[in-house]
């Protein structure tokens, strides 16, 4: 197993952003004690998207989140650009909208590859689209290009339009769907997060993602090879961008496949941190885990701005 790696800590605008969040935070608290306004209705105010319970290592790596979930078919009849798919949703609105999901699964593969893990994600308060690709052989610039048709259709032309929040958007996938998030990072940065999982991708270089961007790597991938695609892809990110890399100990391409509660765990506090802006989630990515016998190597820009 590798020895844990960090990157330096981030620059010093970023980390005067992050010390203001704290400062509204602990104003929030002293409110609560003197008769002010109560922190938990401040915080609310701050930040009008958090969803769910102040979260925990067990609510996190649990198999199922806080929100009962259901989920409609789209058949690939009634979309262009991308081949259909599956929506998991929470049941509740009673909070609000939610942050909307884009899955793309990998080379050859459909969307039943990462039905568990867009349920999952699901129930932790996300309107979460688990698609089929146009055909099984597409390159990952046109998985990239179909996770962006597939976010537009969510949160314009679905059944749940209502439940998402056009603004705050992500995409994650499997593979070349992997390497389609990148793409689709590039192309449209206004993204708000991005998970690029045992990615595969020809291009190397990704200087042009400003997305936040969390790659989840292999450490025995013999398709994807860490060496040849993870590391290179999160080195090419700027520095000035936030994002993390993640390697899974022992892990082979397909890790994304079968139920993993490291990918979930992750995977839910990096799209809360930066979906719905919910520093809550921020203890389980900053400082950036230690001794986890699942991961070989993390590296990261913390703190997050």
């Amino acid at each position: 197993m590798q020895p844990y790696r960090t990157t330096p800590q981030a620059p010093a605008s970023r980390r005067s952003r992050r010390a203001t969040v704290v400062a509204t935070l602990t104003l929030a608290f002293t409110l609560l004690g003197t008769g002010g306004v109560p922190a938990s209705a401040t915080q609310a105010a701050a930040n009008p998207y958090e969803r769910g319970p102040n979260p925990t290592e067990a609510l996190i790596e649990a198999v199922r989140g806080p929100f009962a979930v259901a989920d409609t078919e789209v058949s690939s009849l009634l979309v262009t650009g991308f081949g259909g798919g599956t929506i998991y949703y929470p049941t509740t609105t009673s909070a609000g909208t939610f942050g909307g999901v884009a899955i793309a699964p990998g080379y050859t593969a459909s969307k039943s590859s990462m039905a568990w893990l867009a349920e999952r994600l699901a129930s932790h308060g996300f309107v979460v689209f688990n698609i089929d690709t146009i055909t099984r052989s597409d390159q990952p610039a046109s998985r990239g290009r179909q996770l962006l048709a597939a976010l537009d259709y969510l949160v314009q032309r679905s059944s749940v339009a209502n439940r998402v929040d056009g603004s705050r958007l992500g995409v994650m996938g499997h593979s070349m769907g992997g390497g389609g998030t990148l793409e689709a990072s590039v192309d449209r940065p206004q993204l708000q997060a991005a998970i690029p999982l045992t990615p595969w991708n020809l291009t190397k270089t990704w200087s042009g993602v400003r997305v936040p961007t969390m790659i989840i790597g292999a450490e025995n991938d013999s398709i994807a090879s860490v060496t040849t695609h993870s590391k290179p892809f999160y080195n090419s990110i700027p520095a000035s961008s936030e994002k993390a890399y993640l390697e899974l100990d022992g892990a082979s391409h397909f890790a994304p496949n079968l139920s993993n509660t490291t990918i979930a765990k992750y995977s839910v506090s990096w799209l809360k941190r930066f979906i719905d802006d919910d520093t809550r989630y921020e203890q389980f990515l900053c400082p950036a885990p230690q001794f986890d016998p699942d991961i070989s190597e993390y590296r990261d820009t913390c703190p997050h701005a």
